[in-house]
């Protein structure tokens, strides 16, 4: 077994420190490894299967930003603990330093006060270094240069934000992109239907089997019937589906006798995709086939037997409409969830393989849920995003994003998976403000990159059944959230009334 040591010298810190034992250890390829963290009095031990290096990824405080994911630069393991926060900062800062180098080389203007901080940054991380003896002296002066790091990546990304739109609005005087939302699992009062859509050019009409055949042999196709003609009567861009969610809970229960039948199962799939295409033939184009199967849950389906039925119901849907767009969604897309160790493929290489394998998909769909435990992923800065955006793009196929963020915490009624609001993992406590921040500021990124086709927000209504707790844009009583302003201005700027 291999074991890595850290020091640590926030006593407060430590106090209250519940993220801690959520870390994990990565190695060069970004695999997770099965991770288990153990802390006793100022040392946190990680302990794994391999002594390869690793990375370490743990959720830390930084003034200004939170408790952001952060993770270390590569390390081998020694005998003598290294200082956490020291790692922590060396980490960013290498982070910062290659972006920095990339964006510069690709012709990007960068900002006059990125430099200093870079400088100070690297000037603070040298002096905690040369006096990593000293454990208090050190980690008081790496928590400095870690900070100073982010304000940099923060200052750096937001710039290549508004290079980047200029760039594209030079090209498009109104984006390309479409920006949409979910119409819900039940059909919204009119008002908030008009509402939807003088907001969005996009809905995502959830066709999903677990609601449409609650019982085997009974269909109850009138929400989806319903939304399919407002939508097309409203000139939407139609996204249906996830046809199926390979969630918990994700599949219709009276399946459950079927687990163990992988070729009965593969049969009864097909055979609704086949159904719910058919159905909708001409007027759905665009099929969010089958969503969360990197994650898994739905019937403790293994790995294997996920990739398989994905593969199948892609063939089926070929058979059915030729010249449709498929998409494939995947949830938690930096792979937090591998460290439970009951994951063999990382979310890029579980999309890898079905494309390896020859299956045609169209585009992927990144469901990016943050501030939720123990379904979302953990928060992390601009830059952490934007780097994630551009792995999953390099695959070469477009992208559709699907992103929530809580406004409140606190019980929710119509949540349908236990969950809870994360109130401290970003930079403000969460709130309706907080939340339409969150929400601007990642939208405008996702629109700078020429790899995203649609950005999904996850629910409109709160009211509504919902898998993450207040993500929607209406309260239960039907009272508009801030996030809607903030549409409402990216609207104004990115796709002008001409």
């Amino acid at each position: 077994m291999g074991v890595m040591r850290f020091a640590i010298d926030q006593p407060a810190l430590t106090a209250d420190w519940p993220e801690l034992y959520r870390g994990f250890l990565s190695g060069f390829d970004q695999s997770i490894w099965t991770t288990k963290v153990e802390r006793s009095d100022s040392i946190v031990t990680c302990r794994r299967s391999t002594s390869d290096s690793a990375r370490f990824h743990v959720a830390w405080p930084v003034a200004g930003f939170g408790r952001p994911m952060v993770s270390t630069a590569s390390l081998p393991e020694r005998e003598e603990p290294y200082v956490l926060v020291v790692e922590l900062a060396r980490g960013k800062i290498v982070q910062l330093r290659n972006q920095l180098a990339f964006w510069q080389w690709s012709g990007m203007q960068i900002p006059d006060e990125v430099a200093p901080l870079q400088r100070g940054a690297q000037r603070l991380l040298a002096q905690a270094v040369a006096r990593q003896s000293e454990l208090s002296t050190a980690s008081t002066l790496a928590q400095q240069a870690l900070e100073q790091a982010f304000q940099a990546a923060d200052l750096l990304t937001r710039a290549y934000v508004r290079q980047r739109l200029s760039v594209r609005h030079a090209q498009y005087p109104q984006l390309p992109t479409v920006l949409g939302c979910s119409l819900g699992d039940t059909l919204l009062p009119p008002e908030q239907e008009q509402l939807f859509a003088a907001m969005f050019s996009g809905a995502g009409i959830p066709v999903q089997w677990r609601l449409i055949e609650p019982r085997e042999g009974e269909y109850r196709w009138d929400v989806s019937d319903h939304q399919v003609e407002w939508a097309l009567q409203h000139r939407l861009l139609i996204r249906g589906g996830p046809l199926l969610d390979l969630g918990p809970g994700g599949l219709p229960a009276w399946l459950a006798n079927w687990s163990h039948d992988l070729w009965n199962l593969q049969s009864f799939v097909c055979d609704f995709v086949e159904t719910a295409l058919s159905r909708y033939l001409g007027k759905i184009r665009i099929w969010e086939l089958a969503a969360r199967a990197n994650t898994g849950g739905a019937l403790e389906l293994p790995e294997d037997a996920r990739l398989t039925l994905v593969a199948k119901i892609l063939e089926a849907a070929r058979r059915v409409d030729e010249d449709g767009q498929f998409l494939l969604r995947i949830d938690q897309p930096w792979g937090d969830y591998q460290v439970e160790g009951r994951h063999r493929l990382s979310p890029l290489q579980f999309a890898d393989a079905l494309l390896r394998a020859g299956i045609s998909v169209s585009a992927i769909n990144l469901e990016i849920a943050v501030g939720f435990h123990p379904t979302g992923s953990p928060s992390r800065d601009l830059l952490d995003f934007s780097r994630l955006i551009d792995t999953w793009s390099a695959l070469g196929i477009p992208l559709q994003v699907t992103l929530a963020f809580p406004s409140t915490t606190g019980p929710d009624a119509q949540l349908t998976l236990s969950g809870e609001v994360e109130n401290r993992s970003w930079r403000e406590p969460v709130s309706e403000l907080s939340q339409s921040e969150w929400l601007e500021e990642h939208v405008s990124l996702l629109l700078a990159k020429p790899g995203v086709v649609a950005v999904f927000w996850n629910h409109l209504s709160d009211a509504q059944p919902h898998r993450y707790p207040h993500a929607g844009l209406i309260n239960p009583e039907g009272r508009t959230k801030a996030a809607l302003e903030a549409i409402t201005r990216l609207r104004h700027v990115h796709w002008p009334r001409t």
